[in-house]
C-alpha cells in the first residue's frame, strides 16, 4: 500500500503551497480579496486532490486496474470543485464569512474531497462486493473508510465551535491555518498506510 504513502505526501504539500501564498498575499496586503482565500484555501485544503488526481490519472493511463487508492483519489478530485461555487454563492447572498455563519466555508475546501472520496470508496466496495448489505459490512470493517467517515462527521463541529469562540480567519495566514486544520484528509490514507504495514 505505498499508494497510501504518496497520497500523504501529496497532503503536506498542499499545506506547504497554503502557507506559502497566504504568507506572501497577506506580505503584498491583499487581506479579505475573495479571489486570493480562494487560492489558499484550494491548496490548504485541497492541494492533495489536485495531486491526488494527477495520480488517478495516471494509473488509469498505465492502463492498471483500479485500486481503492485510485477509488480514493478520483473521488476527491471529482469532490473539490463543489465549495468553490458554495462559497462564491454565499458571499453573493451576503454571509459574513468571517464569522460562525461561515464555518461550513472552510469545511467544505477541507473535507468536500473527503466526501467525494468516501462516496467512491463506497461505490468501489459495492461493485468489488457484488451486493449491498456485504458492501456495507466491508465498508464497516475498512479502517481507512471508517476513519473517513469519521473526519467527515467531526470536523464541522469543530470549526462551528471555533467561530462561536471568536475565531475569525480575517488574514491570509489565518485563512490557511484554519483550512489546514480543518483538512484532516490525511488521516485515512495515513491508517491505510499503518494497517498495509502490519
Amino acid at each position: 500500500m505505498e499508494e497510501f504513502k504518496e497520497l500523504i505526501v501529496y497532503t503536506l504539500t498542499g499545506y506547504v503551497i497554503g502557507l506559502s501564498l497566504a504568507f506572501l498575499f497577506d506580505y503584498l496586503g491583499m487581506v479579505q480579496n475573495p479571489f486570493v482565500e480562494w487560492i489558499v484555501r484550494v491548496f490548504s485544503g485541497e492541494g492533495e486532490s489536485i495531486f491526488e488526481g494527477i495520480y488517478a490519472i495516471k494509473q488509469r493511463l498505465k492502463n492498471k486496474s483500479i485500486s481503492m487508492a485510485e477509488a480514493y483519489g478520483w473521488g476527491k478530485f471529482i469532490g473539490m470543485t463543489f465549495p468553490w461555487f458554495v462559497d462564491f454563492i454565499s458571499r453573493l447572498l451576503g454571509v459574513d464569512v468571517y464569522s460562525w455563519q461561515g464555518f461550513y466555508i472552510p469545511y467544505l475546501y477541507a473535507m468536500s474531497d473527503q466526501i467525494g472520496a468516501n462516496i467512491s470508496g463506497f461505490i468501489y466496495i459495492r461493485r468489488k462486493e457484488g451486493a449491498l448489505l456485504p458492501a456495507l459490512r466491508s465498508y464497516f470493517k475498512n479502517p481507512v473508510m471508517l476513519t473517513s467517515l469519521l473526519v467527515v462527521l467531526i470536523v464541522p463541529l469543530g470549526l462551528l465551535i471555533v467561530r462561536i469562540l471568536g475565531f475569525s480567519p480575517d488574514k491570509n495566514i489565518l485563512v490557511a491555518l484554519e483550512t489546514i486544520a480543518a483538512n484532516l484528509c490525511w488521516l485515512p490514507p495515513l491508517v491505510g498506510f499503518i494497517f498495509s504495514r502490519r
